[in-house]
């Protein structure tokens, strides 16, 4: 499963102009898929690097930290 970019931004914390610099010179904190619309995040890699586990929800765990 995947989530947008725009999703990825927002459970990383990171602003939606930042984000999309950060992935198109390459340096976005975690890999990314081209989607059919822009880029796409693993929810995998998206939660092991929040250190999430499969029960937790990502955007409560970003707000927490």
């Amino acid at each position: 499963m995947t989530v947008t970019l725009e999703t990825a931004n927002r459970a990383l914390m990171i602003g939606r102009t930042t984000g999309y610099s950060l992935a198109k010179r390459g340096m976005y904190p975690v890999p990314l898929l081209p989607g059919r619309r822009g880029y796409v995040v693993s929810r995998y890699h998206l939660h092991q690097y929040l250190g999430v586990s499969a029960g937790q929800d990502v955007q409560a765990v970003a707000a927490a930290g």
